[in-house]
C-alpha cells in the first residue's frame, strides 16, 4: 500500500468528514493529519474488508470523540458553530429543490446519527453501505434514516411555505 497515494486520494474525504463533525477548519485539519498518522502506524491492522476511506473516517471519528472528551474536561466549548461552507458539495437534485441555508439549519436539528449520515452521504460522497459500516449498522439502516431525514426537511419546508401564504 502506497501511503503517499492514499494520502493524496483520501485526504479531502477525511477532511470534509471532520469539518462536518467539528464545524471548525483548524481542528478538522489537525485531526485529519492525526488520522493519517494513526493510519500509518496501524496500516498492518487494515484488512481491506472495507474501503480505505471508510477505515480512515472511522479513525477520524474516534479521534474526534477523544478530542471531545478532552475538551469537556478542559472547558465547555460549543462545537456546534455554523460553518455553511461545509455543505458546498450537496447532491445536485437535493440542492435544486432546497435552499442551502434552510437545509443546513434542519440538519443541525437532527440527532447525531442522522447528522453524520447526511454529512457522510452529501459531503464525503459515501455509499449507504460505507456509512452503515462506519456507524456499525446496516446499509438499509443508513438508507432509511437518510430518507426519513429528507422527508422531515421537506415537511418543515412545506409547513414554512404554508405559513407564508
Amino acid at each position: 500500500m502506497n501511503v503517499e497515494q492514499i494520502y493524496q486520494e483520501q485526504f479531502d474525504i477525511v477532511y470534509r468528514y471532520l469539518i462536518c463533525l467539528t464545524h471548525n477548519k483548524e481542528i478538522a485539519e489537525d485531526l485529519a493529519q492525526e488520522t493519517f498518522y494513526k493510519a500509518i502506524i496501524n496500516i498492518d491492522k487494515f484488512d481491506g474488508k472495507v474501503k480505505t476511506s471508510t477505515w480512515l473516517c472511522e479513525i477520524a471519528k474516534n479521534l474526534w470523540l477523544n478530542e471531545l472528551k478532552k475538551m469537556k474536561r478542559i472547558s465547555s466549548i460549543d462545537t456546534q458553530e455554523d460553518d455553511i461552507d461545509a455543505l458546498y458539495n450537496l447532491e445536485e437534485e437535493f440542492i435544486n429543490k432546497q435552499d442551502l441555508q434552510f437545509v443546513y439549519e434542519q440538519i443541525k436539528k437532527f440527532d447525531q446519527d442522522i447528522k453524520e449520515i447526511f454529512y457522510l452521504r452529501l459531503l464525503a460522497g459515501m455509499s449507504f453501505k460505507e456509512i452503515g459500516e462506519i456507524k456499525g449498522k446496516t446499509e438499509v439502516w443508513a438508507r432509511v434514516n437518510f430518507y426519513r431525514g429528507k422527508q422531515k426537511i421537506k415537511e418543515v419546508e412545506e409547513n414554512e411555505r404554508k405559513k407564508r401564504m
